[in-house]
């Protein structure tokens, strides 16, 4: 299965394994690809990813990592053992330049994408100036630079809010992935995200792959939940 040719990724935030599972067998005609974060892979490890990717549909596996150079490739060297690879890794790019050149280099030869967090949806303009960023600068300034940074550092895009996406395309080209969390269709609640669009506006400003969770997950009926975004896609 192609990861890019259905843009919708569901995020399988929960630490049951085989609630993930299940609930992905079920998707998995309607999405493209499926994320698994920190909630399951602390808690159940490779044999819980395993588990989860089993169904057939390439991963996103977001652990985010952030610490010195060495450390970080470390982790994705382990990340590279896992069986089905990952479609996607990513890491923290305020861990700077060296940490993401060391993380490229662990991926190796592998068909791994690997990417780069540059600020949180969780995080508005304020919270950006409370820990630290300059207050001139707009937080899709800031993307873009961080965005900028990981492409020199040889990574395969970024994760960024809707917001973002528009200015990192313009300085990143065409070909750098874009990868949109704080992705809510019209009607659903926002949640901890503060920065939203729905499923047509960050495909219209350049997105590649949407991750969405909640709207499909949570959704009385999940099935129709994540047909219904992909069908107002064209997908």
């Amino acid at each position: 299965m192609d990861p890019f040719a259905n843009p919708v990724c569901v995020a399988l935030d929960t630490p049951d394994p085989a609630r993930a599972r299940a609930l992905l067998t079920t998707l998995k005609a309607h999405v493209g690809m499926a994320k698994i974060g920190m909630e399951l892979f602390y808690a159940h490890g490779p044999e819980g990813y395993r588990e989860v990717a089993g169904a057939g549909v390439p991963i996103f596996l977001d652990l985010k990592l952030h610490d010195i150079p060495n450390t970080v490739a470390g982790g994705i060297a382990s990340l590279m053992r896992l069986e089905p690879l990952p479609a996607i890794v990513n890491v923290h790019a305020s861990g700077g330049k060296a940490m993401m050149e060391a993380a490229a280099r662990a991926v190796g030869g592998a068909a791994t994408r690997i990417i780069a967090v540059t600020l949180l949806t969780s995080l508005s303009q304020d919270d950006a100036a409370e820990i630290g960023f300059d207050t001139a600068r707009s937080t899709a300034e800031h993307a873009a630079e961080l965005a900028l940074l990981a492409m020199a550092s040889g990574l395969d895009g970024v994760v960024c809010s809707p917001d973002d996406v528009a200015g990192i395309r313009a300085a990143c080209g065409s070909q750098f992935l874009t990868v949109i969390p704080g992705i809510r269709p019209e009607g659903s609640a926002a949640g901890d995200q503060k920065r939203i669009a729905t499923p047509q506006s960050a495909r219209a400003a350049g997105a590649d792959i949407l991750v969405i969770g909640r709207p499909i997950t949570a959704a009385p009926d999940p099935i129709a939940a994540a047909w219904g975004i992909a069908d107002s896609l064209g997908f």
